[in-house]
């Protein structure tokens, strides 16, 4: 992808194998994990979308349809094999815009703190990945989590099986004056742990696509065929996205 691929951002996270958003309160290399955590899932760059299924909170044990004299549904027995939490269930979305130099340094913090020894080569290495900056493109990685692996399958399914054609027309960025620019590529989620990755360019009519004055972006995405379906649907305030002295995103 010219000057800035997917392989290229992804390089450094695979080899590796809160301060406050807008204006941290140290380097990035001092960030704790809870700091840089903060700054991937709750921050100008980084939010997160939850979609809990509340459905489970209301099946009882109790309701066994194999006791004596307790009268089944038709649910009864397929959520018992399926093992009933008997409490919400959360699925995270963590949508990050990958190509701000905040949420390279938080993964790239976040790899430096696993480390048993850091070496000078991987500092290097880690802070040149992180400086990195492109005028084509705009990255943005959703990674997944989730309490009960019977909701991130699904996702990971639907991931790991769509292509660059199948999502282009129903994932955008979209500027609060209703412009869009829709995908243009998409790499599944690999090692490196960030995540399914959508591109898109990083100009609209010759112009940079976000701006000081853009006010707020939205990145949407549809999974319409995944079982069950799924929305992404998230919104940025441009203002906040500013970090030393520059719109970063």
């Amino acid at each position: 992808m010219r000057k800035y691929s997917i392989a290229a951002l992804t390089l450094v996270l695979f080899m590796a194998g809160a301060a406050s958003a807008q204006k941290p309160l140290k380097p990035w290399g001092e960030w704790t994990q809870k700091e840089a955590q903060k700054i991937l899932d709750d921050s100008a760059w980084g939010h997160t979308q939850t979609e809990t299924d509340t459905s489970q909170m209301f099946f009882s044990p109790t309701s066994d349809p194999g006791r004596p004299g307790i009268r089944s549904t038709s649910n009864d027995s397929s959520r018992l094999s399926q093992g009933a939490t008997n409490q919400a269930v959360p699925l995270n979305f963590r949508i990050r815009f990958f190509t701000a130099k905040p949420i390279r340094q938080a993964f790239a913090r976040t790899i430096a703190l696993k480390q048993a020894t850091l070496t000078k080569e991987l500092t290097a290495q880690l802070t040149a990945w992180s400086d990195q900056h492109t005028d084509d493109w705009i990255i943005v990685a959703v990674a997944y989590d989730s309490t009960d692996q019977r909701y991130t399958g699904p996702v990971m399914q639907a991931f790991g099986s769509a292509t660059a054609e199948t999502i282009k027309n129903s994932t955008y960025l979209e500027r609060k004056d209703g412009k869009r620019v829709f995908a243009s590529e998409y790499q599944a989620p690999g090692p490196d742990g960030a995540g399914a990755k959508f591109v898109f360019a990083r100009t609209l009519d010759g112009q940079p696509f976000l701006n000081a004055e853009s006010g707020e972006v939205r990145f949407y995405s549809e999974f319409q065929t995944a079982k069950p379906p799924f929305k992404l649907d998230i919104r940025f305030k441009v203002a906040d996205m500013m970090y030393d002295g520059k719109l970063e995103y």
